[in-house]
């Protein structure tokens, strides 16, 4: 018979699965716009791709960012030198699209809960919150990511997942992960472009988030991973919430989705 916890875990195991089917239901087809920003070295490349997932090009490097949702929705981008990972759910870590798009060649950087079920993949470099390191001219840093609600305590763990902060010739990309606004986070500076989620029961509300950059105060904060439980949330709200407490701070909006 299975234990109370065993259950549980199921239990959220399945939720996380329908989600990822309603959100790969949901998607358009609609191409996303492209963001460049300039380092003092060369410019940088993203290309949002879906929900959390994005796709940086950084000199001669691409980075993938939480492969998901099938190799379909990278067949325009070149193969990946190095893929992050935040987390174990399949929103983030998904092992089918991981194996239709890694490369013998390519390199993985993730926590350990992720290494630990991604084990057919040697070339992982594990982070712990608050390790670093580096590729070629460009660092990783693992920032932590974790719920801070009560009621929300289970969904992510302090300690499991990481965010990111991505820096090279001297710009700073921060990528949240799923979390809410801890103190890590609102802590952060010098950020000049922030990827920030917003869903509700799993991550932070728009007020929340609004809230977070009115302490860190990124240059740029673009809303991602903002479909939830109950559909999407107000980005537009976040925006406004934004313009009105941190007017240093530009919103940019693009639909993930």
């Amino acid at each position: 018979m299975q234990s109370i916890q065993n259950i549980f875990l199921n239990k959220r195991t399945i939720a996380a699965l329908l989600l990822s089917f309603t959100l790969a239901y949901c998607a358009t087809t609609e191409p996303k716009p492209k963001i460049e920003i300039q380092s003092s070295k060369t410019s940088i490349q993203i290309q949002p791709i879906f929900h959390g997932s994005l796709v940086l090009t950084i000199g001669e490097k691409t980075i993938y960012v939480d492969p998901s949702w099938g190799g379909e929705k990278y067949k325009d981008q070149k193969k990946p030198d190095l893929i992050l990972i935040t987390d174990i759910h399949p929103d983030h870590m998904d092992l089918k699209t991981l194996g239709e798009i890694a490369t013998k060649e390519t390199q993985i950087i993730a926590p350990e809960a992720v290494a630990k079920e991604a084990k057919e993949y040697t070339n992982i470099t594990r982070l712990k919150n608050g390790q670093s390191t580096s590729v070629g001219d460009i660092n990783f840093s693992a920032i932590p990511m974790y719920n801070i609600t009560k009621e929300h305590l289970d969904k992510h763990t302090k300690g499991r997942g990481n965010g990111y902060l991505i820096k090279f010739g001297g710009k700073t990309i921060y990528i949240s992960g799923d979390t809410e606004d801890i103190k890590e986070m609102r802590a952060l500076k010098n950020i000049d472009i922030a990827f920030l989620c917003m869903n509700q029961p799993y991550t932070m509300t728009v007020e929340k988030a609004a809230d977070a950059v009115k302490d860190f105060k990124p240059k740029i904060v673009y809303p991602y991973h903002y479909r939830g439980k109950d559909g999407l949330s107000d980005t537009e709200k976040f925006k406004a919430l934004v313009k009105e407490s941190s007017p240093s701070t530009e919103v940019e909006l693009i639909n993930w989705y």
